[in-house]
């Protein structure tokens, strides 16, 4: 019998979270390294099939179910806690360590969950648990935090909602493909959707990443959006919405990127940017399209947790974020920039990194398709994203003026975190057969044809000579970008400021009426049992009945309330 049996994978990561506040020292960093590893081994252990099943309320609920999608995501979300880990290590704050664990181990849950019920526990794990992360950064991350977690809550409401009607109408809680064909499932795809960072309410990533602390944003970027990619994949391919909503969101994301000049709100848009070509390519619902936007969604959490992790070194040794306070960091902080420089390669498809073997296969599944319009869109996109991502980032922050500042290079442990994530962005792109291997379909792609390898570097070259040539004009200043949560944060603070005003209304006359009806009370109870009273024989007696029945329903209200 295997551990996978007893104890579902993603349970040793949240057990571990919890063990983390009770550790100090060498032990916490031995859990933080050691539990993740452990974590990998249980995942393939899993076989194909059921593993675990228990049951609840007369239905079969199945904790760990495996296949090879599920093998795929569970893997790269334990390296990804190996590595955000490893990054880690000198944070103090353990609450954000616990949490993390806690976050990782949930999308882990996910991965395996084969009914809708365990998905939806280790959903909504997933939101308490990232709100911890962005909260650990401090006071000023609590207002962003409180917004994060009033969307997910949503997102979870309408999960739950879809959920029940599905229940209800097959009688079955199995987690299978199904297309948005009734109520009950939309609302499940609006649950997906919502953590995926899909409009309208793509703002909460960007509003709420970028407050988390050096850490924490490395750790956020992995898991809620992929997690929502994974339940995609298994629940809606080939939904035809799902290739609007993504290109939506890659364009969208390249729009915002480019306007920003916060380095971490950059990164945080292009998170938004990239899972749109994996929601596309959902979309498109191929073999080849559902096999690249998997395997891109392996490598986009590798590559985007190395420029998280170059921009966090940043932030830990300046303590400066915005573009316009950055500048000419390569001089003394050299292995951060060459390791954001990989990061930023891998992210924009250039040939030998990671993102150039995966997000190739979506483009080619549209063409397969004869889908011209999307291949055009999606070739587009590449070369907006090589503008504020493969460029700007490491230009603005790196490069382009002298900022006087002179920091040294982070700790040894961020700088390993950054060297393992770039040494896997180069062998992914050099070596991808081993990632194909792994995919849910068999792959019949190559990647490194003439044809591929020139028309990509064109795009980058002629997007790279773009970008020099506007420099002028792309050049941040101390601004900051409106995103579509000015509505729904101005309108909440209206609606809040009439509630509260209206509650205090209603309130007072309430209390001033059950005053008056108190007073009214007492005064005929005094009547009938006070010393004069028609009930009362004597002083004694009628004192004493008065001033039980007082304290009765003194008792009663106070127990009440």
């Amino acid at each position: 019998m295997t551990i996978s049996a007893i104890l579902p994978p993603g349970v040793i990561l949240i057990l571990a979270g919890f063990l983390l506040p009770l550790l100090q020292g060498h032990a916490r960093t031995a859990a933080l390294l050691i539990a993740p590893v452990i974590t990998l081994a249980v995942i393939w252990q899993v076989p194909d099939g059921v593993v675990m099943s228990l049951g609840f309320m007369g239905y079969t609920l199945t904790p760990v179910e495996g296949d090879t999608l599920s093998r795929l995501f569970a893997t790269i979300f334990a390296i990804m806690a190996f590595g955000g880990g490893l990054f880690a290590l000198n944070q103090d704050r353990v609450t954000e360590l616990a949490a993390a664990f806690v976050y990782a181990g949930a999308a882990i849950g996910v991965t395996f969950a084969g009914d809708l019920i365990t998905l939806f526990v280790f959903w909504e794990i997933m939101a308490l648990a990232s709100t911890l992360v962005v909260w650990s950064a401090g006071a000023k991350a609590f207002g962003a935090g409180m917004r994060y977690v009033s969307i997910h809550l949503l997102g979870g409401v309408l999960l739950m909602i879809g959920i029940i009607g599905e229940v209800a109408a097959t009688g079955s809680v199995e987690f299978t493909a199904i297309q948005p064909d009734t109520a009950a499932r939309w609302f499940i795809l609006a649950g997906f959707l919502i953590n995926a960072g899909a409009p309208p309410l793509s703002a909460w990533l960007p509003d709420a990443y970028p407050e988390a602390s050096w850490s924490g944003m490395v750790f956020l970027s992995a898991f809620t959006t992929k997690t929502a990619v994974y339940v995609l994949l298994r629940g809606f391919p080939g939904a035809d919405i799902l290739v609007f909503v993504g290109l939506y969101m890659i364009f969208y994301g390249i729009v915002y990127a480019i306007l920003e000049n916060d380095m971490r709100r950059i990164l945080a848009y292009s998170i938004v940017n990239q899972v749109g070509f994996m929601v596309c390519g959902i979309g498109i619902g191929t073999t080849m399209a559902l096999n690249g936007a998997a395997a891109h969604a392996f490598t986009h959490i590798i590559y985007k947790a190395l420029l998280l992790m170059s921009a966090g070194s940043v932030l830990y040794m300046t303590g400066k974020r915005k573009c316009t306070d950055l500048g000419g960091l390569f001089r003394t902080m050299p292995l951060t920039a060459i390791c954001g420089i990989i990061g930023a390669l891998s992210i924009s498809s250039f040939p030998l990194t990671s993102g150039f073997i995966s997000k190739s296969m979506i483009s080619q599944a549209a063409a397969d398709e004869h889908l011209f319009v999307v291949w055009m869109a999606l070739a587009a996109a590449s070369a907006g994203v090589f503008l504020h991502a493969g460029i700007k980032f490491p230009w603005f922050v790196f490069f382009q003026k002298d900022s006087g500042m002179r920091p040294e290079e982070p700790p040894w442990n961020m700088k390993a975190a950054m060297v393992l994530f770039s040494f896997l962005c180069i062998g992914l792109g050099v070596l991808p057969y081993p990632l194909y291997a792994m995919l849910p379909y068999p792959v019949d792609y190559v990647p490194y044809t003439v044809s591929h390898v020139t028309s990509m570097l064109q795009l980058l070259l002629f997007s790279g000579l773009a970008f020099f040539l506007m420099l002028g004009m792309l050049k941040r200043t101390l601004t900051i970008t409106l995103d579509f949560d000015w509505f729904y944060r101005g309108l909440g603070k209206v609606l809040a400021k009439e509630f509260d005003m209206r509650s205090a209304r209603a309130w007072g006359a309430m209390v001033e009426r059950l005053y008056d009806a108190v007073v009214r009370f007492v005064g005929t109870l005094y009547r009938h049992h006070g010393p004069q009273g028609v009930l009362a024989r004597s002083w004694p007696t009628g004192s004493m009945a008065f001033w039980t029945t007082l304290l009765l329903c003194a008792c009663v209200i106070v127990y009440y309330f």
